[in-house]
């Protein structure tokens, strides 16, 4: 049942050019200009649908729940013409090859809200996506609304590294936390703001960034408690927290010794697929101070460039802006394959199906690497095995 609660204001936290951020001009004509067939737009730019010369855009993908490689498993081809029907599941594709508002196009943008609501379940009622072209590119726009030079950002002691090439030519500090097996912990968190000093070390942070499953570069997960615990301390602190997963769908469960199972696909039932995933910090989100940053980079390819950011809807409306002075949108192929392939020819079912396929090949990688380190590396390091995701940190 859907929540009646709302999220709480935090709008008193952006930043003032995050305030003055506002719907671009000619954007906001473009419902006008898009949804009434009898109205001849003479502005804003858009080149004339006759003139694209792409007619239908076309791809051979494999089964849902196969590989690509599988020389056994039959393709199927997703396609998508120009001039369909914009009444259906799917827009024609004139509509992803036009300019479009930066929420996306209704198709792609449709998936990710029906996704997030029934995987997520966000438990406050004012939430709304956004899409972004990969988490990269959303990290940035959800640190502006709240970091701007001078501020700083709480990260892991170990992030990732594109993070810090960020932050740091926009002039925004970093506050590392320590990290055990499970990621930050949020009692030295808890500490750090406690104890802070705004004489020497500026304002306060208000934001914190996290990667919660399989974390880059650790391979640390978090688990329930821990995401609670941290949670709390984001609450009493008046933290937002980015909660960057693209790795969430990477989760595989515990590893198992060769020698231990007799039957070697037994290592491999039981996969997680989209219903027993660990429970996310945005289905934790009372407040609605997460704002939580989806990709389908490590489960459909990154060159797609398509992904989403799930956070209160005023926080989303301000993202929508900064792309329609930025990216615009993510690209309208890219949308409209995306689109297409899990809203009509792989389905929900299907979409799981994939996953779970792709789940079990990290497995299996994942597996064979521990067995290879456990021979190889006895004595020489120590490390956490990895129940999610592509690292393995050595000590």
């Amino acid at each position: 049942m859907p929540s009646s609660t709302h999220s709480k204001d935090l709008s008193r936290y952006f930043t003032e050019a995050t305030r003055l951020r506002d719907n671009s001009p000619l954007k906001s004509l473009t419902k006008y200009m898009q949804n009434d067939p009898t109205l001849v737009s003479l502005g804003a730019g858009l080149p004339h649908p006759s003139t694209f010369p792409i007619a239908q855009l076309s791809a051979t993908v494999a089964q849902a729940g196969k590989s690509v490689t599988d020389a056994s498993s039959a393709k199927t081809t997703v396609s998508i013409a120009a001039g369909g029907s914009a009444s259906g599941p799917i827009e024609g594709l004139d509509k992803f090859l036009q300019y479009g508002n930066g929420r996306g196009v209704p198709s792609y943008a449709a998936f990710a809200r029906t996704h997030t609501e029934s995987v997520h379940h966000p438990p406050y009622a004012d939430w709304d996506v956004v899409v972004s072209a990969g988490n990269t590119d959303a990290f940035v726009k959800a640190l502006m609304l709240f970091c701007q030079h001078g501020d700083t950002l709480i990260v892991d002691e170990w992030t990732y590294p594109a993070i810090i090439g960020t932050v740091v030519p926009m002039g925004v500090r970093m506050a590392p936390v320590p990290m055990d097996g499970e990621g930050m912990v949020p009692a030295e968190l808890d500490r750090m703001l406690d104890q802070w000093d705004e004489a020497q070390r500026g304002g306060r942070p208000r934001m914190a960034y996290v990667i919660p499953t399989a974390q880059n570069p650790t391979g640390a997960t978090m688990s329930l408690e821990r995401k609670r615990a941290l949670y709390r301390v984001a609450q009493k602190h008046d933290l937002v927290l980015i909660e960057d997963d693209p790795y969430y769908y990477l989760q595989f469960g515990a590893y198992q010794e060769r020698t231990a199972v007799a039957d070697p696909s037994e290592r491999y039932a039981g996969l997680p697929g989209l219903s027993s995933l660990h429970p996310s910090f945005l289905s934790l989100d009372v407040d609605g101070r997460v704002i939580r940053l989806d990709s389908f980079s490590k489960i459909l390819a990154p060159g797609l460039r398509c992904g989403w950011v799930t956070c209160p809807r005023y926080m989303a409306d301000k993202i929508q802006f900064h792309n329609e002075t930025s990216i615009q949108q993510p690209a309208g192929p890219s949308q409209a394959l995306v689109a297409q392939l899990l809203t009509v020819d792989w389905g929900h079912d299907g979409w799981e199906r994939h996953l779970v396929q792709t789940q079990r090949e990290y497995a299996v990688r994942r597996d064979l690497f521990v067995d290879l380190c456990k021979e190889k590396l006895e004595g020489l390091v120590e490390f956490v095995v990895p129940e999610a995701g592509m690292f393995v940190w050595f000590r």
